[in-house]
């Protein structure tokens, strides 16, 4: 027992030293001098907050390395969640890593003060240490389902500012930038995939594969559809406006029957909740009257 406390709280406090070393004590490099020369800005990205995490978390994906497919499945998880940075999958391994490493260490500390046995240690070190484990991809699944959710609820208004903006005589690259532009303070998140969109553009990239890129980066179901219909659209020189304003009619009936779908959902949901705490305060308002008296009156 107090082998296993003495390995934890050593593994913990070296994880911490390196975490402190790489964080604060590493040295400036001849690149990062240089760049301060030029110009200031370029060391300020360079040392930003998810940059430096990578390279202290460097040490620890070494010693635990992940499959390729699993390092690709991750990437693909943080774009859907909006971390686009090359570094956000070694920030989120060492994130998960150290919680992995952490959590059991403090209950196992904390089991060790309270006397408890070493077979009662072991379980609840283990469960931390699951708990530790699955806790980051639990906060990343939700993040994923919420941006996911905004960008869905965004899709209409942009769809609805784009046939204005096709009609007025804008070209599709125009009227994205320009819906980008106007969803920059309601809807953050379909703001900064468009201008995404168009940054790949004006660098050179097809205006297909802008787009295609605009569907990995998402996941959304609608904006797949949505893709696919403008790149034929574009492809078969159809009419823009008219695709884009009878998928926005499309687009607001899905929305509408999800709402009723949802509607119809709570009303089942709510029985549990009702069950489980309004029915049996009723029944004691109704019957404890009734079963006082019928106490006293067999007492007499």
């Amino acid at each position: 027992m107090l082998i296993l406390i003495v390995v934890l709280t050593f593994a913990s406090l070296t994880l911490g030293v390196m975490s402190l070393y790489w964080l604060f004590g590493r040295t400036t490099t001849t690149v990062e001098a240089r760049l301060d020369v030029v110009d200031p800005s370029l060391v300020t990205i360079e040392n930003s907050p998810l940059t430096t995490m990578s390279r202290a978390a460097q040490p620890i994906n070494r010693m635990v390395p992940i499959s390729a497919v699993e390092a690709a499945k991750l990437e693909k998880q943080l774009l859907h969640a909006g971390y686009t940075s090359p570094d956000a999958a070694v920030a989120y391994r060492a994130i998960q890593l150290l919680s992995f490493a952490t959590l059991p260490t403090i209950v196992v500390i904390f089991c060790f003060t309270m006397s408890w046995s070493f077979n009662t240690t072991l379980i609840w070190g283990i469960f931390a240490a699951a708990v530790g484990f699955y806790i980051p991809r639990v906060i990343l699944k939700r993040k994923i389902a919420g941006r996911k959710q905004r960008i869905t609820w965004a899709l209409a208004d942009a769809l609805d500012l784009m046939v204005i903006a096709v009609e007025a005589g804008l070209g599709l690259n125009a009227a994205l930038n320009r819906v980008g532009e106007e969803m920059k303070d309601l809807h953050p998140d379909m703001h900064k995939e468009l201008e995404l969109v168009n940054l790949e553009i004006r660098v050179g990239r097809s205006r297909e594969e802008a787009l295609r890129n605009l569907t990995e980066r998402t996941g959304v179901d609608d904006i797949r559809s949505f893709v696919a219909l403008l790149i034929q659209a574009d492809r078969f020189g159809s009419s823009i406006a008219k695709a884009v304003r009878v998928f926005a009619d499309s687009l607001r009936t899905k929305r509408r029957q999800r709402a009723e779908q949802a509607s119809a959902k709570a009303a089942l949901k709510l029985l549990i909740p009702l069950t489980a705490f309004l029915f049996p305060v009723i029944v004691v308002t109704i019957l404890a009257p009734s079963a006082l008296n019928l106490y006293d009156l067999l007492l007499k």
